[in-house]
């Protein structure tokens, strides 16, 4: 085949190429923003490649290369778009880092061939020459960025699998945002998550058991909000069975429900009047859902987007208040609480004058009432339950103990709530508990102690209390839920500088590099995120390096998934990083081949890593004194 010839098949291939991406459908799972920039992108390569081919230029033979990366970086992309619309919408869910990392990765490969093409070489015109150098630089700064992870759905996700009967509220979100909302929905899910399962080939083992069970949940919980239906109507809409879906702009963020009285405060976010003014008046200076101080704590109202909530309603045939809300949850068409008061204030009077089995129970009803939905977070609260449960965290009784230190759980899905537990003096006894209770209770204290370190001021107050020894010993010795559980608390608690040297001087490097090693675990994301950012630390570095980690690092850098792969880099840039004698280790374990790969092929942080490492190892003298 010619040049001439080779340009032309070349130029006809990414034609077709384009148009097969821009034909998938909007992508309506968790990788929607990532899916719909890279598609959109795409497109826009388009009237390059339709200009190249009625010119039909002969190009030359590193043109025709360039041409020829930018093809293999396209079929990359659109497999991954394939995947992504086609896929398990629980699977995308539970590995959401994972995809990230491909996106990620396929970015790159059109950025980088994208950099190999000379755009003046090929006689394009002004218009199409300037679309692309545009499309070029939006490629080159989408490798710079990482998107925000979705807190509250990794929290919820967090909750559901952890839960036998997870919290209704948690269960409607995770509906919504993966987009399972029918009963057609959850039957092609079930069907594809099958289809996934057979095709691959491989036992998923803990995974698979993750995502059926997952998926069951959010099933029994659509079908409960549809008790209508059957299998015979398996293709019909809930919609047509319960409340229209509130879009999540008409959310207060607070209690999840829908806004009458929408106000903006200093950061810029919008929230319910009555419920940000209670977080207000509990003393706080940060914005709930960013955690920003707030510059003033002056609350203007937001007519415009009352104004779109109120046509909304119109539409929907939902009835708007008529009267000042209370921060409390919308429930059968009713603005009012519909909480049972009475019977929360009957269940407080057993916790505080009934007998040992009186109070066990009235906790477990506690337990069960903060799960079931918001409105009755905020009644409990209300009520004053919070101290008492707090006072039970200290019973004799191991299943009292493990009622309340669960209903606490429940309560601080509330943001508000976070502040009342902390403020009642609950994390010294949570700690307690993880350090004496029963399995489940242990388990549950440790995710408890996560919920309350989203907000950033008790990372310090969670790591001053002595958590981090309790929870490196519940990493070493739980199960495997457990295991997950103190993970996820430690990284967010070592999130805070100091609380870096805490877990360093508990001992935690020895149990993070033994999971590390077990790939049969299912720990291994977990202990190399933690060490990832131990490893930023002057004594965590030295730790580390003491475990001679260096062989394992260079493993994951070869065969791990994309996130584990960057890392392994980053512990290692950190390890190497003014230590002679780990960069000997490093060549020793032949790390130059395998950064070589992972600075071509890796995410972004890894490239970046692995490139400084190159030139580390480079530049370093060798024995004879020479450069």
């Amino acid at each position: 085949m010619g040049p001439m010839e080779e340009s032309t098949e070349v130029v006809d291939q990414l034609v077709h190429i384009v148009r097969e991406i821009s034909a998938f459908p909007e992508c309506r799972n968790t990788s929607k923003k990532m899916y719909g920039n890279l598609v959109r992108r795409v497109k826009l390569l388009n009237p390059l490649f339709e200009e190249l081919k009625d010119t039909e230029a002969s190009l030359g033979d590193d043109q025709v290369r360039a041409l020829g990366s930018l093809k293999v970086a396209l079929d990359s992309a659109k497999e991954l778009v394939r995947s992504v619309n086609e896929g398990s919408k629980v699977y995308l869910a539970l590995q959401m880092d994972k995809i990230a990392g491909e996106f990620q990765k396929v970015t790159e490969k059109i950025g980088n061939a994208l950099s190999k093409l000379f755009y003046e070489k090929l006689d394009l015109s002004e218009e199409v020459l300037e679309q692309i150098e545009l499309v070029h630089a939006q490629f080159k700064r989408e490798k710079e960025r990482m998107d925000t992870p979705d807190l509250q759905l990794h929290f919820d996700l967090c909750m559901a699998l952890k839960e036998k009967d997870p919290d209704p509220a948690i269960l409607k979100r995770l509906s919504e945002k993966l987009h399972l909302r029918t009963i057609n929905d959850l039957k092609k899910e079930s069907l594809t998550l099958h289809e996934m399962v057979i095709s691959s080939g491989l036992d998923p083992g803990v995974l698979l058991e993750e995502m059926s069970g997952l998926l069951k949940k959010v099933k029994d919980s659509v079908l409960m909000g549809c008790p209508e239906a059957d299998t015979s109507e398996s293709e019909k809409s809930l919609s047509k069975h319960r409340s229209p879906v509130i879009p999540d702009d008409f959310r207060c963020p607070i209690s999840l429900e829908l806004m009458k009285d929408p106000v903006i405060v200093s950061t810029g976010q919008t929230y319910e009047r009555s419920c940000i003014q209670k977080w207000l008046d509990a003393g706080h200076k940060t914005c709930p859902k960013t955690q920003q101080t707030m510059v003033h704590m002056g609350l203007t109202p937001n007519y415009v987007l009352k104004s779109l909530i109120v046509q909304w309603c119109e539409s929907n045939g939902v009835e708007l208040p008529t009267k000042q809300g209370s921060c409390r949850n919308k429930k059968s068409g009713s603005w009012a609480s519909d909480c049972d008061r009475a019977a929360i204030d009957a269940l407080l009077r057993k916790l505080t004058d009934g007998n040992a089995e009186e109070q066990r129970a009235a906790a477990g009803e506690l337990r069960l009432l903060a799960k079931r939905n918001a409105d009755n977070r905020v009644c409990i609260a209300e009520a004053g339950a919070i101290p008492l449960l707090v006072e039970l965290l200290s019973s004799s009784d191991p299943r009292t103990q493990e009622h309340a230190v669960t209903a606490l759980l429940n309560l601080s899905i509330n943001e508000a709530n976070k502040v009342s537990i902390v403020n009642a003096g609950a994390i010294s006894d949570i700690v307690d508990v993880l350090k004496d209770g029963s399995t489940e209770a242990r388990e549950n204290a440790a995710a408890t102690l996560f919920s309350l370190s989203v907000i950033d001021e008790n990372k310090v107050a969670i790591g001053a209390a002595g958590a981090i020894p309790a929870l490196i010993d519940l990493l070493c010795q739980g199960s495997p839920r457990g295991q997950k559980d103190a993970a996820t608390a430690i990284f967010n608690l070592s999130i805070y500088h100091g609380n870096k040297v805490k877990a360093v001087r508990a001992g935690i490097v020895v149990p993070l590099m033994r999971l590390l090693t077990d790939a049969g675990g299912g720990m291994v994301d977990e202990a190399l995120a933690i060490l990832a950012i131990l490893a930023s630390h002057q004594e965590g570095k030295v730790a580390i390096g003491q475990a001679e980690p260096i062989p394992i690092l260079v493993e994951v850098m070869k065969t791990g998934s994309p996130h584990n792969r960057e890392n392994a880099a980053a512990v290692l840039w950190s390890l190497c990083s003014g230590d002679e004698q780990n960069l000997e280790t490093a060549r020793e374990h032949a790390a130059e081949e395998v950064l070589k790969d992972l600075a071509e092929n890796g995410t972004d942080r890894a490239r970046r890593k692995a490139g400084n490492l190159r030139e580390l190892l480079r530049c370093t003298v060798d024995v004879d004194g020479e450069p």
